[in-house]
């Protein structure tokens, strides 16, 4: 059986007030419940930037096609645009990954009030993404399926869908 390993790395020191203060923020403004989902996204972000500086240093042939690859996943995510250069890969934030979470892109769109209650709804199983429901509110949408992010009120979805009129 394949061993299984965290997908984060924990902060190198626990009680940095500076990183401490901007975790909390970010906790509150995309409503996240821990701080390891934040850690999760410094953790994907850290694997992308490094990949992108060793094939900044490389000139071989097989170094262009993973620059190509790179570029392209990064594209499917949204988080780069058409065209985009390595240098864009490292100036990517942890804001920019968190932003294609499931849970904001619920709030984003106005199918929830807050993000905590697009938490919520994709938790119990309300939200479905390309026509399956999605139980992970830290689910990274393609921007392919960004389109078909849709709310039910049953969790069967056998119910009509939702519609969560914006506060003005």
């Amino acid at each position: 059986m394949k061993r299984q390993r965290k997908k984060y790395e924990t902060p190198r020191h626990p009680w940095d007030k500076a990183r401490m203060d901007a975790e909390d923020r970010i906790l509150k403004k995309y409503g996240l419940r821990r701080k390891r989902e934040i850690w999760r996204a410094q953790t994907v972000l850290r694997k992308f930037r490094t990949q992108a500086r060793n094939l900044m240093a490389r000139t071989d042939q097989q170094a262009e096609r993973e620059k190509a690859a790179l570029i392209r996943r990064l594209q499917r995510f949204a988080l780069v645009d058409e065209g985009a250069t390595l240098d864009d890969v490292l100036g990517l934030t942890v804001e920019d990954i968190i932003r294609r979470y499931l849970q904001w892109m619920v709030y984003e769109k106005g199918l929830a009030r807050t993000p905590k209650q697009a938490r919520q709804m994709i938790v119990h199983g309300h939200v479905r993404v390309n026509g399956r429901i999605v139980r992970s509110p830290t689910y990274m949408v393609p921007a392919d399926e960004e389109g078909t992010i849709e709310v039910t009120i049953s969790p069967a979805g056998t119910g009509e869908k939702a519609v969560v009129e914006a506060e003005s």
